[in-house]
C-alpha cells in the first residue's frame, strides 16, 4: 500500500471531523454558551479533539481491511444546553452546525472540482491537477458521509437534536425512549442500515460534483 494516499486520507478525515466538532462549539458560543471556549475546544488543533478509537484505530482498521469505506469520530465538543438563549431550538441549531460545516466543505471543494475539470494546460500541469482532483474528490466524499450519517435521527447523533426540537409535545415520550436505547439503535443501524444513507450521499455528490459517487 502506498503510504502517501493513506496518510492524506487519514489527515482529511481527522480535519473534517475536527471542523465538524468545532462548528458545534461555535454555534453554542453564538447562542450564549462558552463551555467549549473555556475548555479550549474551539481550536483546529486535532490533538485537542482526537479520540483513540474513533480518530485512529477504527479509521486504520477500515483502511487496512480495504472495506472501501473510511469513517471515524472525535471527542464531542461539550456545551451546556441550559446556557443557550433559545432553549427550544438552541440544541437543534448546535446539532445541525456540525453537518452543515461538512456540507459547506463538500460544496466548496465540489465546485472547485468543476473548475479543475474545465482547466486546460500542458501534460505536466494536468498531472498535478489530477492529483488535486483526487484529493478534492475524497474531501467531498468523506464530508458528505459525515454530514448525512450525523443527520440520522438516532441519539447521540446530531439528527436526534433536530427530531427532538420539532417533535410534537404529545410524542415527547419518544425522546425518552430514544435517549434510553439510542446506543443500541445506533449500533443496529451501523451494522444493518448503514447502506441506506448511500443513495442520499450519491444524490448530493452528483448535484455538487456532477458525477457518480465512487464509494
Amino acid at each position: 500500500m502506498d503510504p502517501v494516499p493513506f496518510i492524506f486520507k487519514i489527515a482529511i478525515l481527522i480535519f473534517s471531523i475536527v471542523l465538524h466538532e468545532v462548528s458545534h462549539g461555535l454555534a453554542a458560543l453564538a447562542l450564549g454558551d462558552n463551555t467549549a471556549k473555556h475548555l479550549g475546544r474551539l481550536t483546529l488543533n486535532p490533538i485537542k479533539h482526537l479520540d483513540l478509537w474513533g480518530s485512529v484505530i477504527v479509521p486504520l482498521f477500515l483502511m487496512l481491511s480495504n472495506t472501501g469505506i473510511m469513517f471515524g469520530w472525535a471527542k464531542p465538543v461539550p456545551y451546556n444546553p441550559y446556557n443557550l438563549r433559545n432553549q427550544k431550538y438552541g440544541p437543534a441549531i448546535v446539532g445541525v452546525a456540525g453537518p452543515l460545516s461538512n456540507i459547506l466543505i463538500a460544496v466548496v471543494f465540489g465546485l472547485s472540482l468543476r473548475v479543475l475539470s474545465n482547466f486546460s494546460a500542458d501534460a505536466q500541469v494536468l498531472r498535478i491537477l489530477q492529483g488535486f482532483r483526487e484529493i478534492f474528490l475524497y474531501i467531498v466524499q468523506i464530508n458528505l458521509l459525515l454530514a448525512v450519517f450525523n443527520l440520522v435521527p438516532i441519539p447521540p447523533l446530531d439528527g436526534s437534536k433536530l427530531l427532538f426540537a420539532f417533535l410534537p409535545y404529545r410524542y415527547k415520550y419518544v425522546e425518552g425512549l430514544l435517549e434510553q436505547y439510542g446506543m443500541f439503535l445506533l449500533l443496529f443501524f451501523i451494522f444493518f442500515g448503514f447502506h441506506l444513507i448511500f443513495p442520499i450521499i450519491d444524490l448530493l455528490f452528483r448535484l455538487i460534483v456532477g458525477q457518480k459517487l465512487f464509494l
